[in-house]
């Protein structure tokens, strides 16, 4: 048998091109990393960087931190998911307190407070909630020069800004007159001579002598320029007196407080630090020797400041480049809390200092002179409020995982969406391998916040690094080395005679020749080695860099001479004898999300942009299914998501069970890993293992045992793989949207089920304490029937929206009782007395199954807020299947409706009675140019025909040739009557290769030239073997067409007798309605399609009825406070220009804010009587009070020019006004 049966999906067939040289490293190893940083590293810098806090006598007290320690967790994190609470250890640190005139040592080791913890997640769980702390991007600390065009003179002038790592920026400025000046701390401006003569350049020749080697033009001379701005101040003492009376304004100035000033604001290591970062980047940009310890400003620096400030203005050195990455860190989550903690630290010294003046030396102690709390409250307000720890975002596993690896130039001390330009937003050359150019949201934070591309990763200074391939041009003499490599240029002994020729092989022989010749290296052709370098973006500047695609040989050696290379922000070909790095893959210059998209290479970036966000927002399904088409890097996505469970180690399952599976290892071992059932993430999806691997299965090191939402074994799965149409169907299809098949629905396809947590708390109130009970008032026993005796719902119970959840009662404010009522509660007690109803209800649009309730009281000793003393969550699960008005998604941006579910007989099917399940509009293709759908739908039907699972990596998958060749292959096995997609209710593709094989015999194929065909290696050879049947099909003979002449004929027959080549994947399609095929052949394919989280179910909202403003008595606004439909100024002109007079009429009044005219409006409809006139609107009474209050007296006169009351005005009472 030539071609052999292959079971569905058994075989993966990859189309990459090239190796996988560099293992993906841990996607969140970005958090992990950074966090372990702090605690054994951050921290420790922190309480050493500390110097002793005395008192302020400077002889009492002294206290130092010398030793801290994290303790074990208090609670684990399904109890602090559970429970509500942070998940936390407790900090301890060991404090010094010497007291100075004794000399005696008090040391204690004390409590500071509960320190939030990292999950093995990568979150924090913060009051029972997981949030995620977002790396930023800012400037690193240093001087960055910039032109700017000076509109007086038209001139370009450099200003320079010096960013410290904490304490005052310097802003440099030149003006069109030459003058050089500085802003300390953004405060009044001073001429730069005068700061320069504070620090000890005194005199005017000492000033023009220091930069006369740069400032030396005839036409501009700037520091004799800024020396005569100013010609009163001549000496130090001037010039300290000077700066003094800008900073100081008020006090009386004196040079010792003058020099002060000055060295607080700019040489105090306490107030003003560069960092070690920044003084590496100063010398470097400075071209100065100062020493990396050296952290505070020296008067060098600002002297090679302003000389760099004169050659830029010179047009003799450039500015910088403020987007390049070069200067922009990214802070990740330990710097972030370090910085934070910092912030607390000097809080507390403040506090200590305050108590060392209180207490006496003997009695004070360090647990009497420290109290955390403003420790605690620092830490508290940067994990709960900041900007950058956000409530993480768990729509689906890739959604988590992308959070992580987020970088903001947004919050504190970085930009904000409103001052931010194009610039900073646009996408530089420095971000490739480093920040993934697609991976960015579409509304005002465009470009400010991206993505971590796929190798990235972010170094202790804060550099983002990129990996390389080294290329090696020179190798040294030893044999090892040497062997398998090929000499560049002749090798000559030393009397200058040719011992090897260039282009020769070095073997063994060659080797020992080349030992015994005194040469220590030897130059072979250049070659892409295993070694990696990580860059950060200043570094690679100077480098010629290949792409990953650049071809070598066997050896790893170029095979052209000249190969396209990138230097700095210049592409272009280069010798390869110059190039001195290689990518390492493909898909390093893209993020994960992007990585995720099969032919991306075909998208437009809009689109591209568009299918990375709209991947994140992919609602997990009933039963989760991978691509058919994939890159990869799902398997990627699903290791490193919280969702997947993989077996550490080689051993047998001894028990899996609904909840929980046991392995136990080759040394008997037990590993125990419970599972997650129906957990409610935070955007109110689900999260819900089921184990795939039974009691007795022996499991290897690394094998996946559950599937999870979003999760099938060990690939991410956000999807279905349906087959669809790119054709119009009767206008439902129009503006994107799409055409459903009943199938979908009734098999549960597109399921997905989402659950909805309700809260309510019984609190003290002045008139007493709320009840949970079931004895409500004014409700029926049917209303109360799935409550328990305390008033609680029970597991299990179907609701509706309004259903009681939570019976409780709250006191009302009471009045004297009347004779009657005293009676009553003589006899009954305090039954009767006044209660009003305000139990927990399912909203509107809510609803579902009870799965979970949680009771939290003061009796069980549960921690709760002041004034509480129960608590009670319950949560409901909701199924929805997919419906009309649903947001559906392909991977490309493919985005639409879904505006009808047709019943599967209706839907479009193939000539073997197989329907569609889906109808995409063609014109949804052309104009948004995400070719990608295409060349997925034609590669999806390929894998479902033929049987297996296409890997497609991104800028290294199936080219149009080899998509055209599987096209024949599948056109092969249709014509031969092989397959069966329809398969037992399922849409399983079935192929009967037997079938394939006679068919082809019978045509007169050998059993090579089969094999050859189908086993996708040799290029083109199946395209045209299904070109040249085809053709004879339509009684072309074509055995005897040269390739060529087949291309030719193929042409020929297409445009003149518009019938479609095998190759372009398009087939005839019929009617569902009347069995009749469609005018043309359609393209129909297998494509990976996604529900979104915007679903119908959660936006669809009316109102009769409801909740009304106090103030202008108008309906609310907005699904979540009931709210009504604004009818708006707009809306009134097009009534009033249609003359609806009536109806514009109720709208303003008995609709909106007549209160008397609605309620008697509402009466009248019950009673079925007429609708009487309506009455004077609220907001036209509140118009009235408004000009009573500017002093207008605003009188409504009746017809008989008597006053009405605007009470009365609309009612029975009512005469007709004027």
């Amino acid at each position: 048998m030539a071609v052999l049966s292959i079971p569905k999906h058994s075989l993966t067939k990859s189309f990459a091109k090239l190796p996988e040289v560099v293992e993906i490293p841990s996607l969140v190893r970005i958090q992990f990393d950074s966090f372990r940083w702090f605690q054994e590293e951050g921290l420790k810098e922190l309480f050493e960087g500390i110097p002793p806090i005395l008192d302020y006598t400077r002889n009492k007290l002294e206290l130092r931190f010398t030793d801290y320690e994290f303790h074990e967790p208090k609670h684990s994190i399904e109890e602090c998911l559970t429970q509500g609470m942070t998940y936390s250890s407790p900090l301890y640190v060991t404090v010094q307190l010497i007291v100075k005139e004794t000399g005696e040592i008090k040391q204690q080791e004390l409590f500071f407070g509960d320190f939030p913890l990292m999950t093995d997640r990568g979150t924090f769980i913060i009051s029972g909630v997981e949030r995620v702390v977002v790396s930023q991007l800012s400037r690193f600390p240093g001087v960055y020069f910039t032109l700017q065009r000076d509109p007086a003179s038209g001139r370009e002038l450099c200003f320079a800004k010096l960013v410290a790592e904490h304490g005052s920026w310097l802003d440099f400025e030149t003006s069109g007159r030459d003058v050089i000046s500085v802003r300390l701390g953004g405060k009044r401006k001073m001429l730069v001579t005068t700061l320069l003569r504070a620090i000890g350049f005194e005199t005017d020749e000492e000033l023009i002598n220091r930069f006369q080697d740069v400032d030396n033009s005839p036409d501009h001379a700037f520091i004799r320029s800024t020396i005569e701005r100013n010609p009163s101040i001549r000496t130090k003492g001037d010039a300290l007196v000077d700066i003094y009376r800008k900073f100081s304004s008020g006090d009386p100035p004196s040079l010792d407080s003058a020099q002060s000033l000055l060295n607080n604001f700019l040489f105090n290591p306490r107030r003003y630090s560069l960092g070690k970062i920044g003084r590496y980047k100063l010398n470097k940009k400075l071209r100065l020797h100062l020493p990396q310890d050296q952290l505070g400003l020296t008067p060098e620096d600002l002297v090679g400041i302003v000389r760099q400030i004169i050659l830029i203005n010179k047009h003799e050195d450039i500015p910088d480049d403020i987007d390049h990455l070069g200067n922009r860190r990214a802070q990740t989550v330990g710097f972030l809390i370090q910085r934070q903690f910092q912030v607390g630290l000097l809080r507390l010294e403040r506090a200590i200092k305050e108590r060392m003046s209180i207490l006496g030396p003997e009695e004070a102690t360090p647990a009497l002179l420290i109290n955390i709390r403003p420790l605690v409250a620092t830490m508290r307000e940067f994990l709960g409020r900041s900007q950058l720890s956000q409530f993480m975002d768990q729509t689906n596993p890739l959604a988590e995982l992308t959070h992580k690896r987020r970088l903001s130039a947004i919050g504190p001390g970085g930009l904000s969406r409103e001052q931010a330009g194009f610039e900073v937003r646009d996408v530089h050359y420095s971000h490739y391998g480093r920040i993934c150019p697609i991976e960015t949201p579409e509304g005002p934070n465009i470009g400010l916040i991206g993505s971590l591309a796929t190798y990235a990763s972010v170094n202790k200074y804060g550099f983002i690094e990129t990996p390389y391939r080294k290329v090696i041009r020179e190798v040294p003499n030893i044999e090892d080395e040497l062997l398998g490599r090929t000499i560049q240029e002749d090798v000559t002994n030393n009397s200058g005679e040719v011992v090897i020729q260039a282009g020769t092989l070095i073997t063994k022989e060659i080797a020992d020749k080349l030992a015994s010749l005194p040469m220590q290296t030897i130059k072979i052709v250049p070659f892409v080695s295993e070694q990696i370098a990580y860059l950060a973006a200043d570094e690679e500047e100077q480098y010629a860099i290949a792409p990953a695609n650049a071809p070598v040989n066997s050896r790893n050696e170029f095979i052209q001479q000249r190969v396209e290379v990138k230097k700095g922000d210049k592409y272009f070909k280069e010798s390869v004898d110059k190039v001195d790095f290689m990518d390492v893959s493909p898909k390093q210059i893209f993020g994960v999300a992007a990585s995720l998209v099969p032919f991306l290479e075909h998208d437009d970036a809009n689109r591209a942009l568009m299918g990375c966000n709209m991947q994140r927002q992919a609602v997990p399904l009933l039963f989760p299914q991978a691509p058919l088409v994939a890159t990869g890097m799902e398997k990627e996505v699903a290791k490193y998501s919280a969702q997947a469970i993989f077996s550490p180690c080689d051993g047998v399952v001894t028990s899996a069970t609904g909840s929980q599976i046991i392995i136990k290892d080759e040394e008997d071992k037990e590993h125990v890993y419970k599972l997650d059932k129906f957990v409610r993430t935070n955007q109110g999806t689900c999260v819900n293992q089921c184990s795939i691997v039974n009691k007795g299965d022996k499991v290897r090191k690394g094998q996946p045992l559950v599937n999870s939402s979003a999760v099938e074994g060990e690939e991410l799965a956000l999807g279905q793989n349906v087959i669809c149409a790119f054709m119009s169907w009767r206008g439902y299809n129009f503006e994107d949207a799409i055409v459903l098949s009943k199938r979908l629905v009734t098999d549960e396809v597109f399921t997905s089920i989402h659950i909805e947590k309700y809260v309510i708390e019984a609190r003290e109130t002045k008139l007493g304490p709320e009840e949970i009970t079931r004895d409500i008032p004014n409700v029926s026993e049917e209303s109360l029937s799935e409550l328990d005796e305390q008033g609680i719902i029970r597991i299990g119970a179907e609701v509706s929206p309004n259903d009681i959840l939570v019976g409780k009662i709250t006191p009302k404010g009471e009045t004297e009782p009347s004779a009657e009522e005293k009676l009553l509660r003589a006899i009954f007690g305090e039954k009767t007395r006044l209660v009003k109803d305000s139990s927990l209800r399912v909203a509107a649009g809510g609803g579902g199954k009870v799965i979970d309730v949680k009771v939290f009281s003061r009796d069980s000793h549960d921690e709760m807020s002041i004034g509480v003393n129960k608590l009670i969550w319950v949560w409901l699960a909701q199924k929805r299947k997919v419906s009309v008005g649903d947001k559906m998604s392909g991977r490309h941006g493919n985005k639409g409706v879904v505006s009808i579910i047709l019943p599967e007989e209706d839907m479009p099917y193939l000539s073997d009675g197989t329907p569609v399940d889906i109808v995409l509009n063609p014109l949804g293709v052309p104009s948004r140019m995400n070719l990608g759908q295409v060349l997925e739908a034609h590669l999806g039907w390929v894998a479902r025909v033929l049987g297996f699972k296409a890997i497609n990596p991104i800028f290294d998958g199936a080219d149009i040739t080899e998509v055209e060749d599987y096209l024949a292959m599948s056109w092969i096995a249709w014509q031969a009557g092989a397959v069966s997609l329809y398969h037992g209710g399922l849409t399983d593709g079935v192929t009967d290769f037997e079938k394939i094989d006679a068919w082809l015999t019978a045509r007169g194929f050998d059993g090579r030239e089969t094999e050859e065909m189908m086993d996708g290696k040799h290029k083109g050879k199946a395209r045209e073997a299904a070109l040249r049947l085809w053709l004879e099909d339509l009684g072309i003979n074509s055995r005897d067409l040269s390739k060529d002449e087949l291309e030719q004929k193929t042409q020929e027959v297409y445009k003149e007798r518009r019938l479609y080549p095998p190759i372009f994947g398009k087939m005839e399609l019929r009617d569902g309605r009347t069995g009749k095929p469609f005018d043309q052949p359609v393209t129909v394919g297998v494509m990976y399609m996604m529900k979104l989280i915007h679903l119908v179910s959660d936006k669809v909202h009316a109102r009769s009825t409801g909740p009304y403003s106090l103030i202008t008595q108008q309906p609310l606004g907005g699904k979540a406070r009931f709210g009504g439909q604004r009818f708006g100024e707009m809306e009134v002109w097009a009534l009033e220009g249609h003359g609806a007079a009536s109806t514009l009429q109720e709208m303003l009044s008995i609709k909106s804010d007549d209160i008397n005219g609605r309620s008697r409006a509402y009466e009248a409809i019950v009673k079925g009587e007429d609708i009487h006139h309506p009455g004077v609107p609220e907001a036209c009474k509140v118009l009235f009070m408004e000009l009573r209050s500017l002093g207008l007296a605003v009188e409504l006169l009746n017809e008989g020019r008597s006053q009405a009351s605007l009470s009365t005005v609309g009612t029975s009472e009512d005469s007709k006004l004027e």
